[in-house]
C-alpha cells in the first residue's frame, strides 16, 4: 500500500491535483480520503458557536481518528469515515464504508501539521498557489457551494485563513518531497506522481 498526503492552502488547487493523479488509475486501486471528513464532532454545540470556531487551526482535526483510519487499512481492515456538512458546521452521523487498496491518497491543508500522520505517508506533496488565487478559488466555492455570503467569507479570511495558513500551513512545505505549483499546469511533477504510483500497482511505464 502507497499513501500519500497531499496538502496546501485553501483554494490551493489540492483537489484538481488529486483529480489529474487519479484519472487515469483503475478505481477500485485507489481510495481518497479527506480531511475535512475528520472535523471534531461539535453536536454538543448550538449552530451559532459552531460558527465560530476557527476550522482552520490544527486543533479542529480529529487526528487521532484519522491516525487510527490510516492504520486500519494498512492492516488490511476497512473502516467508516465520518461525512461532514459545511452547512451545519458538524458531522452528519452518516458514514461512508472506506477500504483498503493500493493507493490512499489524503488531501487536506492540515495534514502535514501532524507528526503521526507525516509518519504514515510513503510520499508528501504539497500544492502551492498565489494567495489572491486562493483567495478568488475560496471566494467562488464557499458562495457556491457552502451556502456562505461575501462578507462572511472575507471577514473569515482576514481574521483566521490568512494568520492561520501562515502559522501552520505554510511552515510545512519543508516536509514535502514535493511542491506543485499550481499557477500553471505541472504536468511534469503530475506525472512524477504517477510514475511512482504506476511503479506502485506494477504497471509498465510506455
Amino acid at each position: 500500500m502507497l499513501i500519500i498526503g497531499i496538502a496546501g492552502g485553501t483554494g490551493s488547487g489540492k483537489t484538481t491535483v488529486v483529480q489529474q493523479i487519479v484519472e487515469e488509475l483503475p478505481a477500485d486501486e485507489v481510495c481518497i480520503i479527506s480531511q475535512d471528513s475528520y472535523y471534531k464532532d461539535t453536536s454538543h454545540l448550538s449552530l451559532e458557536e459552531r460558527v465560530k470556531i476557527n476550522f482552520d487551526h490544527p486543533q479542529a482535526i480529529d487526528f487521532d481518528l484519522l491516525v487510527n483510519h490510516l492504520k486500519e487499512l494498512k492492516d488490511g481492515n476497512s473502516f467508516e469515515q465520518p461525512v461532514y456538512s459545511f452547512v451545519d458546521h458538524n458531522r452528519t452521523g452518516e458514514t461512508v464504508t472506506t477500504h483498503p487498496r493500493k493507493v490512499v491518497i489524503v488531501e487536506g491543508i492540515l495534514i502535514l501539521t501532524h507528526p503521526d500522520i507525516r509518519e504514515l505517508f510513503d510520499i508528501k506533496i504539497f500544492v502551492h498557489a498565489d494567495s489572491d488565487e486562493r483567495l478568488i478559488r475560496r471566494l467562488k466555492r464557499d458562495i457556491a457551494e457552502r451556502g456562505r455570503d461575501l462578507d462572511e467569507v472575507l471577514t473569515r479570511y482576514q481574521t483566521t485563513l490568512k494568520p492561520m495558513h501562515q502559522q501552520f500551513i505554510e511552515p510545512t512545505k519543508e516536509f514535502a518531497d514535493i511542491i506543485i505549483p499550481t499557477n500553471k499546469y505541472n504536468t511534469v511533477a503530475v506525472n512524477l506522481i504517477r510514475s511512482i504510483i504506476n511503479q506502485k500497482l506494477g504497471k509498465n511505464e510506455s
